[in-house]
């Protein structure tokens, strides 16, 4: 797709209205920098259907020595008249006098030369005399040109400047795109849009050619682009290249300056080749793509000398030229960076590790985990001691910033570490650490198991020595936090018991963290419970960390705060503390915590009905965390299946079966039980057998009807409206027991109180009463929810209502994707590899409609691309209906007999 080129395309339409028949040309200059889109630019110019002009296009070519006059040679093979003319004469006048005359016709002629950066002089000329001469004819001349490459003795640029008056000349200047429109091309791929429009800079073409390879990595296509240009370069200049591509971001003047010698007198040709751009005091490339292309294409040895070099600079005492900035500390990370690259591992061990410090200090989480991995990739020689407080250090920050699987790693090597010393704390120490990662991942089984072994360790310690506040002490009033936290989501009473042993050794030792974490587990069951006190202590909670500068405590207590009203599905409430708690967590960087608030802020989404934000919002979760487990993943695949198939599209089960799949390993009830809500109610809008929907639930209620009324009360009740039996509806939270009960109409009020209105129409469904169920049916084609919307519709006729609307066409319902006998025509087509226009012309409407169509097709089978479309439609078994006139276009039928022979072929 074309994106933010609607103003490009409309000045190209507006000039070539500007010359019908009789009235003088007009000439459309077409700028833009290598890859921009210029090229798709003018295809979608030419290609519109219905075009009241003929076509001339010529493009140049990048030899070494240009073809002379190769572009209008192209032209005359397609341009009777002229092919004899270019035969006997290369006078430029000439030419274009023929060009001329070539154009006089019926209708209005557009001719395109493509890369006039690259023509020959003859060509050149040629191009002046005919947009001088443009007002003979009744034509619109356009000329498409890199801006980033023409030097100021460019040939073109003489051509440029003897163009006629500038009332018959259009400039159009194609531009980067947007971060937004680099969004929309992201989707739901696993790569930062906002990172991807910083490292390409915008440019479509860089943008593109990323995402198509689907990698983080420089693709090929990219860098065989890059290579190419800087292949034209002179040995000194390529010299210069080298020594700024190993400068991520700007290089100083005076580094480059040091690494490139006598080459940085080359700057105007490498600035001239579009590669580089200066500004005062610094040299950068013009993408960072770019300079990552040169920069791996450079041999080891030399990359590693460069490296060097910089490192070399950067850190020199004396400056004899004046002109060097002095190091301050936010360079520690750059001086990191090249001392890595330099393969300096003593170098890298002083500064990274200085860098961790300083970007820990500072709340930058994600800078000190990378900052203290790359110190422990050169830690091999170093001592036990010491490299035990790297893997604890790096673990505390990778904790918060989705490295679940290295933090884990990192804290079982500590642990080898400090049980071969004989450091009871320490292993005390790194095995709760180690609970609480396992917890976050998911494997809360193994993580509490990892905490009771910290508690008995410690317990020992403790035994063996006063109270004072040192050694175990705190880390055994730590230890019992967690472990009151790993009870949190599985037995209440346990985790009060752990957080009152919690509370009271940190309040008598002082460990106000602990007392903190303590705090808040207790707080939480209190509230959930509906105790007055729970909701104090968590704010005291909250206020004992902002006082101590704790982010973590703060962060948690917001977080708690929210999760309350989200497990009884009192969004009302719960949004107001999410709103708070994610800006908290995004602007400190606290990944891992604002992933799972991202995913509670898709679940209020697909409270509201609103299918397509959640949707989205889920998308963006999984894409911000493509392989890592854990609640916040299940919750964002059950939102986007529960999305998927509420509003009728395709695509829901595969995200329910991953979510299936995680949960069984997490071993925590809350997972379970919204997965198994989530794979139930899918069921049942298949309009699947009472049995099938009894074994999605069926676990999730034996593991969860002790103490988790609203967790297991959902499944319940999906029992309840498959037409199967519940024993004492009491246990049941209160709107499921409502439901259950036959108080469908108060059950319906108390979601609509809590602006769930997809769950109040739900709750109206299973009854007898046609007014209520009328009422459903309205909320449900209000909500856009079609399967609801046509089993509410059924049970209406069932009850033997007149008036119901019928929904759907039958051969749509039966569609396993929903798609109506129109878009199957049109993803037939679109199997042949046809473009939406020449769909359009094939099934006889506007391309606008086609481009409905396709939407729609993309939409109702969850994907992003035509690929993907197709890749779905045949994993659903879907058979294209056969389309006579698609099979054999050219075919003219004579008799009528013959109809039957085409069916049989």
């Amino acid at each position: 797709m074309l994106l933010e080129r609607s103003g490009q395309l409309a000045a190209l339409r507006a000039a070539l209205a500007e010359v019908p028949d009789g009235s003088p040309g007009r000439v459309v200059l077409v700028s833009g920098e290598a890859g921009a889109g210029k090229t798709a630019l003018l295809h979608e110019f030419v290609g519109a259907p219905g075009l009241p002009a003929r076509v001339l296009w010529a493009a140049c070519e990048p030899l070494f020595t240009p073809r002379p006059l190769g572009p209008l040679l192209d032209l005359a093979e397609a341009t009777p008249g002229l092919k004899g003319l270019v035969a006997t004469t290369t006078k430029p006048f000439d030419l274009a006098s023929g060009l001329l005359a070539a154009l006089k016709g019926p209708v209005p002629a557009i001719v395109v030369l493509e890369d006039a950066h690259w023509a020959d002089e003859a060509t050149l000329d040629v191009t002046r005399l005919l947009a001088r001469r443009l007002a003979q004819v009744p034509a619109l001349l356009v000329v498409s040109y890199r801006d980033d490459q023409l030097g100021r003795s460019h040939p073109l640029r003489v051509v440029l400047g003897d163009l006629p008056a500038a009332a018959r000349v259009t400039r159009v200047t194609v531009g980067a795109l947007s971060r937004d429109a680099v969004a929309v091309l992201t989707g739901p791929a696993d790569i930062d849009p906002d990172k991807l429009h910083q490292q390409t800079g915008g440019n479509p073409f860089f943008v593109t050619e990323v995402l198509a390879a689907g990698s983080k990595l420089v693709p090929p296509t990219v860098k065989d682009a890059v290579l190419a240009r800087v292949a034209s370069l002179s040995g000194r200049a390529l010299d210069l290249l080298d020594a700024v591509a190993v400068v991520p971001g700007r290089a100083e003047r005076w580094l480059v300056a040091d690494l490139a010698g006598q080459a940085v007198d080359r700057l105007d040709e490498c600035l001239s080749s579009g590669m580089l751009t200066a500004s005062e005091g610094w040299i950068s490339f013009r993408h960072e793509i770019a300079r990552r292309a040169v920069e791996d294409s450079l041999p080891p040895g030399r990359l590693a000398a460069l490296h060097r070099g910089v490192l070399t600079a950067l850190t020199a005492s004396d400056d004899p030229t004046g002109q060097r900035q002095v190091l301050g500390g936010a360079d520690l990370a750059r001086l990191a960076h090249h001392a890595e690259a330099a393969g300096d591992g003593e170098a890298v061990l002083r500064f990274a590790t200085a860098a961790a410090e300083q970007a820990a200090a500072s709340g930058a989480r994600l800078q000190g985990a990378e900052e203290y991995a790359r110190a422990l990739r050169f830690a091999g020689g170093l001592s036990p001691a010491d490299r035990v407080g790297l893997l604890e250090n790096f673990a505390r920050q990778a904790y918060h910033t989705g490295k679940g699987q290295e933090a884990a790693d990192a804290l079982r090597q500590a642990l080898v570490i400090h049980q071969e010393s004989g450091d009871l704390v320490g292993q005390g120490r790194v095995l709760t650490q180690l609970g609480r990662q396992l917890g976050v991942g998911g494997h809360f089984l193994e993580g509490r198991a990892a905490v009771h072994e910290a508690v008995s360790l410690l317990e020992q310690v403790l035994a063996g020595q006063a109270r004072s506040g040192r050694d175990g002490g705190p880390e055994l009033a730590r230890a019992y936090a967690v472990l009151a936290t790993s009870y949190g989501l599985s037995d209440d009473d346990e985790a009060v018991r752990w957080g009152a042993k919690a509370i009271a050794l940190a309040d008598e030792i002082g460990c106000t963290d602990a007392l903190v974490y303590a705090l808040n587990t207790v707080g939480t069951v209190e509230f959930k419970r509906g105790e007055a006190e729970g909701r104090a202590k968590l704010e005291r909670s909250r206020e004992l960390a902002g006082a101590t500068g704790d982010e973590i405590g703060v962060a948690r207590a917001c977080l708690h705060l929210a999760l309350v009203p989200v497990s009884q599905h009192d969004w009302v409430i719960a949004d107001q503390y999410l709103a708070r708690a994610t800006a908290y967590c995004a602007a400190r960087e606290l990944d891992s915590w604002t992933l799972w608030l991202n995913a509670l802020a898709a679940e209020s989404e697909l409270a509201r009905g609103r299918w397509t934000a959640a949707a989205d919002a889920a998308t963006a979760v999984l894409r911000k965390a493509p392989d890592q487990p854990g609640h916040a993943r299940a919750v964002a695949l059950t939102v986007l299946a529960r999305a998927r198939a509420r509003s009728g599209e395709a695509g829901y089960w595969a995200p329910l079966d991953e979510a299936a799949e995680m949960v069984r390993s997490m071993s925590l009830p809350q997972s379970l039980s919204q997965v198994a809500a989530a794979r139930a109610e899918a069921a049942w809008l298949d309009r699947a057998p009472a049995a099938r929907i009894r074994a999605e639930t069926e676990a999730a209620c034996a593991a969860e009807r002790a103490g988790y009324s609203w967790f297991a009360g959902e499944s319940a009740c999906w029992q309840w409206r498959a037409g199967l039996p519940v024993d004492d509806p009491g246990w049941l939270a209160e709107p499921y027991r409502l439901e259950v009960t036959g108080q469908h109409a108060s059950a319906a009020r108390w979601w609509r109180d809590r602006q769930c209105a997809y769950e109040a129409a739900l709750a109206l469904v299973s009854s007898a009463d046609p007014e209520l169920l009328r009422t459903a049916l309205t909320e449900f084609s209000r909500l856009g929810a079609r399967p609801a919307a046509l089993l509410a519709a059924r049970r209406l006729r069932a009850l033997g209502e007149r008036g119901v609307p019928r929904g759907p066409r039958p051969g749509t319902v039966a569609n396993k994707a929903g798609l109506t006998a129109r878009e199957t025509e049109v993803l037939a087509l679109l199997g042949q590899g046809l473009s939406n226009a020449e769909v359009a012309v094939r099934m006889v409407i506007s391309v606008r409609t086609v481009d409905h169509h396709v939407a729609a097709i993309l939409r109702k089978l969850g994907a992003r691309s035509r690929t993907q479309a197709l890749q779905e439609a045949a994993r659903l078994g879907l058979t294209p209906l056969p389309i006579l006139a698609t099979r054999l276009p050219t075919l003219r039928l004579c008799r009528r007999e013959s109809c039957a022979d085409l069916v049989d072929i």
